[in-house]
C-alpha cells in the first residue's frame, strides 16, 4: 500500500518513509508512526509522519500493523 492517502496511515502502523535529508537518494527508515502530521486526505509526496523514533519523513510504503 502506498502511503499517499491519509485513511491508510493509522498510529502504531509499520512504515516506510523517506527523511528530508535522503528525498535525493531515496533512502527509506522503517519505523512505527507516533503521529501523522500532514492535515490534508491526500498528498502526492506521501503523507508526513513522525515516528516513534522522532524522525519525521513522508510514507513511501505502508508495511502493515506492528507485530
Amino acid at each position: 500500500m502506498e502511503g499517499t492517502k491519509r485513511s491508510n496511515i493509522q498510529t502504531g502502523m509499520l512504515v516506510n518513509i523517506v527523511l528530508k535529508q535522503d528525498q535525493r537518494s531515496g533512502k527509506l527508515t522503517e519505523g512505527v508512526v507516533k503521529n501523522i502530521l500532514t492535515k490534508a486526505s491526500i498528498h502526492p509526496h506521501g503523507i508526513k509522519v513522525r515516528l516513534e523514533s522522532g524522525l519525521i519523513g513522508r510514507v513511501k510504503k505502508i508495511i502493515g500493523d506492528r507485530e
